[in-house]
């Protein structure tokens, strides 16, 4: 079986968000289950609010937008993965196809105690029991410091 889900990498002044997973027990960007009547991106914006608090904008990386009465573009995921989802409980092993997003945070409340911005240097030094090897790819994907200046600026207002 194959589940549609949505990320959200959320990178602010060097450092990415990330929550501790409670049933995985690992550091994890925000994200879940794409809902009925929803598109990726409503879910990410949804994930992040019920996880984090936080409001984001997706940093943009669209090569075309569309805007007619029959087709309109949203936002183009940053990658896509297919992850594999071991038994847990009464859930069978499954497939998530997942919608990863950049994003940058609007507002700053307080974060829960389960959510924490990490810098590189701490994610290097996270054991592969408290971190997925591809979220650390990710991560010095987007904090490596010659990627960081390629990485798309706000939109002046």
């Amino acid at each position: 079986m194959k589940q549609f889900t949505a990320t959200a990498y959320i990178i602010e002044e060097g450092k990415v968000l990330l929550l501790n997973h409670a049933k995985l027990k690992k550091w994890l960007p925000p994200g879940g289950h794409v809902e009925e009547n929803e598109t990726p991106v409503e879910a990410m914006h949804r994930e992040v609010m019920e996880e984090t608090g936080l409001e984001v904008e997706i940093i943009e990386q669209e090569n075309l937008k569309v805007d007619f009465w029959n087709a309109k573009s949203i936002s183009r995921p940053y990658l896509c993965l297919l992850e594999e989802i071991p038994p847990f409980a009464d859930t069978p092993a499954h497939q998530h196809i997942d919608f990863i997003y950049l994003a940058r945070p609007k507002t700053t409340p307080l974060l829960p105690q389960d959510v924490k911005w990490f810098t590189l240097q701490e994610v290097e030094i996270l054991s592969l029991e408290e971190i997925f090897e591809e979220t650390k790819q990710t991560i010095r994907h987007l904090l490596c410091p010659v990627k960081e200046s390629s990485l798309p600026q706000r939109a002046s207002t």
